[in-house]
Parts: structure tokens; C-alpha cells; sequence
């Protein structure tokens, strides 16, 4: 149990020292320098605001699992509330990015008309966090403390029979993980068919870079939401689950709201600046201005087609 927590507390100390000031350099970015704003680019912005809510929250999971929870239940119950608002939000904002990659790529021209309307778009960003503030509500209710060799930790789900914890644990990995995951799935697997008939570069770049975001968010999560069908499988068989493989998955869970900024950085390393600023800001740039250009292709392709079609039967009435 000593070793988990020290490697937990290993894994929290670098996801706060990496993610805060990446993430916080992503949104100074975005609302600093980029003037046009892609629904791609906004929706990266979203998704490093959720992850810096979760993130400053580390310090106090750190003291915790080095020596007590001495912060009270109500700031328990709100701290752990504010991570899997974050859970939830994150996936969804990913799971819109992908989607709205599915659209670009096979409905570009549509993609920009839709982008016009901005109130649509921010009708889904309104209805994504509204949506992950009830679903982090049922924690609220379970969530309280227990005492481990003398020290209080806020660690513990107190639910009132095991039905309750199945139907919980089942509700948060179906929301979490498997819907949205199986919604990604689809849409990478049409995004696929439809890059390889490309030969756009920006796009497929672009998809790539979404691609890996979601690798990074399946990886980091996928202990957590394994470690909650066990602990089901655990209810159901009267089991025991180990308490130090649940403390180091869900110090990997808090490695999503870090990596980003990397992904980021890794995929701006192309663009020739010594500037890092300079390199993320064209990364972003070429988000907006690949949407905006695929657009224009799709009406420049239907436009060609559309002459082709009456100059073939034109000619088909003249032979006649």
C-alpha cells in the first residue's frame, strides 16, 4: 500500500508540474494570438480549461496521500466532484472534436456554413458542460471519508447496498468510457476510409493530431474504468479488489490532463520558428485555415462536377 501511494504521489507531482503551465500556455495561446478561431481550436480550448480545473486540485490529493485529508468532507465531496466533472467533460469535448473531424473531412463545405452559426456550436459546448455537472453529481452523494492507520482520507464511496455501487460503477464507465469511446471508434473508422482517398495534407495532419488526443485520453483512463468493472465483478463474486492497482489508475487518470500540451508541442515541432510560441500559434492557424480551405475545395470540386455534368449533356444533345 506504502509503495502505491508513493508511486500515485510520484504520478500527481509530475501531471501538476507538466499539465498547469502547459495547459495554461495552450489557453494564453488560443485567446491571445489566434484571431480566427476553428471549432477545433475552440474546442481545444475547452478541453485545457477542464483539465487546469482538475489539475489544481492535485496539491491537495498529494498532501493527502502523503500524510491525511485534513481539508473536511464538504471540500472532499467538491474536490473529487470537480475531477469527474472533468472526466466527463473531457471525453465529451473529445468525442465532439472527433465528430466534428468526421464532418470536416466528409462534409467540409457543410463543416463551414455550421461554423458560421455560432450559436449552434455554442449550444453544444453549453449542453457538454451542463451534461458533466449532473453526471458528477451522483459522487457528491456517495463520496466520503474513512480512516486509514489513524489518518482520514477522502478516499472512500460509502453506498448504501451493492446494488447501488453496481448501478454507479456501471452508469460512470458506460458514460465515461464505452458510449463515447464507441462513438469515436465509428467515427476514426469512416475518417480512415476517407483520408486515404486524400491527398489534402492539412486534413489529414489535423486528424492525426485529434487521433492522438484520443489514444492519450483511452490510455490514461482505460485502468480506472478497468478497475470499476472489477470492482462490479468483485460485488457480484463477494471478491476483494486491490487497493494499491485502484490508488496508481486513478493517478493515471490525472496523466490525460497533462499530456495534451505535449501532443501539442510534439505536433508543432515541424513548423520552422525557435520560437515555441510561434509553432503552437501556426499549429493552431492551420486547424482554422484547413477547415476553411477544405471548404472551399468541396464547393470548387461540386462546381466542377456540377459544369462537367451539363457540358456532357450538352454534347449528348448535340450528337443527337
Amino acid at each position: 500500500n506504502e509503495i502505491g501511494t508513493l508511486i500515485a504521489c510520484i504520478i500527481l507531482g509530475l501531471s501538476c508540474a507538466v499539465g498547469v503551465p502547459g495547459n495554461l500556455f495552450v489557453v494564453w495561446v488560443i485567446l491571445r494570438t489566434i484571431k480566427t478561431q476553428s471549432a477545433t481550436t475552440v474546442l481545444i480550448l475547452h478541453l485545457a480549461i477542464s483539465d487546469l480545473i482538475v489539475l489544481v486540485t492535485l496539491p491537495l490529493w498529494i498532501y493527502s496521500l502523503a500524510d491525511a485529508w485534513v481539508f473536511g468532507l464538504p471540500f472532499c465531496k467538491l474536490s473529487v466532484y470537480i475531477v469527474y466533472c472533468s472526466m466527463y467533460a473531457s471525453v465529451f469535448l473529445i468525442m465532439a472534436m472527433s465528430v466534428e473531424r468526421l464532418i470536416a473531412v466528409v462534409y467540409p463545405f457543410r463543416m463551414q456554413r455550421w461554423q458560421q452559426k455560432k450559436g449552434v456550436f455554442h449550444t453544444i459546448l453549453l449542453i457538454i458542460w451542463t451534461f458533466s455537472l449532473l453526471l458528477g453529481i451522483p459522487i457528491i452523494l456517495v463520496q466520503e471519508m474513512d480512516n486509514f492507520d489513524g489518518k482520514l482520507q477522502c478516499t472512500v464511496h460509502n453506498y448504501t447496498s451493492d446494488h447501488q455501487e453496481v448501478a454507479y460503477l456501471f452508469l460512470e464507465t458506460c458514460m465515461g468510457f464505452l458510449i463515447p469511446f464507441s462513438v469515436l471508434f465509428v467515427c476514426y473508422v469512416y475518417i480512415g476510409k476517407r483520408i486515404r482517398q486524400m491527398t489534402y495534407k492539412t486534413k489529414r495532419k489535423s486528424g492525426m493530431l485529434i487521433a492522438s488526443v484520443v489514444v492519450a485520453f483511452f490510455v490514461c483512463w482505460f485502468p480506472h474504468h478497468l478497475f470499476n468493472l472489477i470492482s462490479i465483478a468483485s460485488v457480484l463474486l463477494l471478491a476483494e479488489v486491490s487497493e494499491t492497482g485502484v490508488y496508481i489508475a486513478g493517478a493515471l487518470a490525472f496523466i490525460s490532463s497533462s499530456i495534451n500540451p505535449l501532443l501539442y508541442a510534439f505536433a508543432a515541432r515541424k513548423f520552422r520558428s525557435s520560437i515555441r510560441l510561434t509553432k503552437m500559434t501556426k499549429l493552431f492557424d492551420q486547424l482554422t485555415q484547413s477547415t476553411r480551405d477544405d471548404g472551399m475545395r468541396e464547393l470548387s470540386d461540386v462546381v466542377t462536377q456540377t459544369v462537367a455534368a451539363v457540358l456532357l449533356e450538352s454534347d449528348t444533345f448535340v450528337k443527337s
